[in-house]
């Protein structure tokens, strides 16, 4: 009972208050082998949270939510510890309403799984009978006839016929983590099939995305007679015109929204496309590259092109590479995606690919590799080489096999990820202001658009992530060259289409070119156009974006103290693993929790240590918070009065220790 136990001690209640949480305890706590695993009801955390009752004025207050049990109709906000506006700004509010609470206590029945569990899989919309399938994902249940997709039969058969007859294949790929995976994953069924390609990443500040004919030259002139674009070329109208003059093939795997016209090609597989029915729009470009190995291996094995001689290559080892860019490109981890990311942390955790396993011992990553390492660790330092250095540094670092060699891309790749932190940080105190200036006091523009002379192409992407993340709305950050051609990119909150507006931005001339998907967009823009270009944004996002932004609060999944953030507890909540875009981790609160010990490490984060009100310590961590309220107040708070805090558990592995870990998210005053 430890959860109301701290609760009680910072919130003396009367006695008819007393008798009432003491009853609601056997029905709100879960137990699974004997220890308690969280609080499964918020309401009564909600009445009796520290710092929230006046005990000599009866029950608890504070909290403005409805209670759902009592009236349903009314519970549509549900203010969690009655936060309406955060350090952050952002208002705390239970996942779980009414009917999720009523689905996960049907999920935990049916299928006789403890509470927890069931209330993460309610409150992530996960039907009563797909409960079972959504814990053990299948691969070969949820993998689709890759012939499903549109392109997808006269692709494989050019690529097949490329390898039985020998061609010399070029693969095209993006600069970013999904194009690099995509690129190693092809490039490895390729070679294991008995063809040797050859891999271009253009160079961002020079070449930009895509191919473009004098690239397409290059290859051609190299002796290429087939080229494979992967997480690009969709748009590449000129490049593709230019390979077909030339009379090269070319097949796209792109994942990236597009409008009705296509660029000429031999083959364009996108399940994005407006005539593609395989329901797999959801898909990275890796996942799309997956499904394109798998329909041209099973070609060849058609033709007998497999035997004693040329094994059929191993598609489960290239599950790896999938997941990676899976996880790196923020896609929803829904249906297939979230098979491919729970089989690849199979041989990513056997750190099959020489290439990963030196980029982890690069960055000490120790444990068991999690889909948290993909996108925080391992992910951005892959990146790094397209941004600010050798863009083709990642992908030669996942096809290699020798260990010397991927020891070495991995020193310069972790190299380069700290000057781009360097540069990434100077870029964004400048775009920071200017888009606290253009907010000013009011609500400011729907969709920020912040612009710079001497800014960095390649770091223009974190920074409009950044952005968006502290402003709560789109952002762009666009890096202008001396000829007032700007380079930018945006990225958008849910239930805002920032790949559409784009697209028709490109329609109606505001953009020379750009494109994208719903939470994520590039574009290039002339500087004369961008005050148009913000108009047409506040025109045609401005309404989307004051919905999202209504609906956006910080959904809690349930109420702890440091006592029961436990190791057994973290392993409960990785049963409904693995989180990410989509399928968010829990995020707990810890109601009145004092900070015992805090400081500024690695120049942006807070480190701290928190204490319940029993004494119980928990160690913690607020990433890149040192200069916003949040990292301010728990450096203030240090041994002053408490702070309800929030945040999401990790195993921290450090000097040959595991420990739990808070990850705090955000924190809120407790109101007396």
């Amino acid at each position: 009972m430890r959860i109301f136990t701290a609760l009680r001690l910072s919130c003396p209640l009367p006695d008819g208050e007393r008798d009432r949480v003491r009853g609601a305890e056997t029905a709100v706590l879960s137990r699974t082998s004997g220890m308690v695993m969280t609080l499964v009801s918020f309401s009564v955390a909600i009445d009796v949270a520290a710092g929230l009752c006046n005990p000599g004025t009866g029950p608890c207050s504070g909290s403005q939510q409805v209670n759902a049990d009592r009236n349903p109709q009314k519970a549509e906000i549900r203010h969690f510890l009655g936060v309406e506006r955060s350090l952050s700004g952002r208002a705390w509010i239970e996942r779980l309403d009414h009917a999720a609470t009523n689905a996960a206590k049907a999920i935990a029945e049916r299928h006789a799984l403890p509470e927890l569990i069931a209330r993460v899989l309610a409150g992530r919309g996960v039907a009563i009978d797909d409960a079972a399938g959504f814990l053990a994902p299948s691969l070969k249940a949820l993998l689709p006839d890759p012939d499903r997709l549109t392109d997808m039969a006269a692709a494989a058969a050019r690529i097949a016929d490329a390898v039985t007859a020998g061609e010399s294949i070029a693969i095209f790929a993006d600069y970013d983590v999904d194009g690099a995976t995509s690129a190693a994953l092809m490039t490895r069924f390729l070679r294991g099939a008995g063809v040797a390609p050859q891999i271009y990443v253009p160079d961002r500040i020079f070449e930009g995305y895509g191919p473009t004919p004098a690239a397409i030259d290059t290859l051609i002139d190299g002796g290429a007679s087939l080229i494979v674009t992967v997480d690009c070329g969709v748009t590449s109208f000129e490049a593709l015109q230019h390979a077909k003059t030339r009379g090269v093939d070319v097949v796209v795997l792109d994942h990236h929204q597009v409008g009705a016209e296509l660029p000429p090609a031999a083959a364009i597989v996108n399940p994005n496309r407006a005539d593609d029915l395989s329901g797999q729009g959801h898909l990275a470009a890796v996942g799309v590259t997956l499904l394109m190995a798998i329909a041209v291996n099973r070609r060849l094995r058609d033709i007998g092109h497999y035997g004693s001689d040329r094994p059929e290559p191993d598609l489960l080892s290239l599950l790896d590479l999938a997941a990676l860019g899976t996880v790196a490109d923020v896609v929803p981890l829904k249906d297939l995606n979230r098979a491919i990311v729970t089989k690849g942390l199979v041989p990513l955790r056997r750190r099959a690919n020489a290439g990963l396993a030196a980029l982890a011992d690069v960055v000490r990553l120790s444990g068991p590799i999690a889909p948290y390492h993909l996108g925080f660790l391992l992910g951005p330092r892959i990146n790094a080489g397209g941004r600010i250095g050798d863009a083709g540094l990642g992908a030669r670092l996942l096809v290699t096999d020798d260990p010397l060699e991927a020891r070495t891309i991995a020193d310069e790749l972790h190299r380069l990820n700290a000057e781009r932190q360097a540069i990434e940080a100077a870029t964004l105190e400048a775009a920071d202001a200017e888009a606290g200036a253009e907010i000013g006091e009011g609500e400011g523009p729907s969709v920020l658009l912040t612009e710079g002379d001497d800014w960095h192409p390649g770091v223009v992407g974190l920074v409009a992530s950044r952005l968006k993340d502290r402003y709560r709305r789109p952002a762009f950050a666009i890096a202008f060259d001396r000829e007032g051609i700007g380079t930018g990119s945006g990225r958008s909150i849910p239930g805002a289409d920032l790949g559409r507006a784009v697209r028709e931005a490109v329609e109606r001339g505001l953009l020379e070119k750009g494109g994208g998907h719903a939470m994520a967009a590039g574009i290039t823009v002339k500087r004369a156009a961008v005050r148009d270009l913000r108009a047409f944004f506040e025109e045609t996002l401005g309404e989307a974006v004051a919905e999202a932004r209504a609906r956006d609060g910080l959904k809690l999944d349930g109420a702890l103290t440091a006592a029961s953030a436990t190791a057994d507890l973290l392993a409960l909540i990785e049963r409904a693993g693995p989180y990410g875009a989509g399928h968010p981790e829990p995020v707990f609160a810890f109601p009145a929790h004092r900070i015992t010990y805090a400081k500024v490490v690695g120049t942006t984060h807070v480190q701290a240590t928190v204490a319940s009100a029993a004494g119980d310590r928990l160690k913690a961590i607020a990433f890149r918070a040192a200069d916003r309220p949040l990292g301010k107040a728990l450096l203030d708070a240090r041994n002053g009065p408490p702070l309800h805090l929030a945040g999401t558990l990790s195993l921290d592995h450090w000097g040959g220790r595991t420990s739990v870990q808070l990850r705090i998210i955000d924190g809120a005053e407790v109101r007396r």
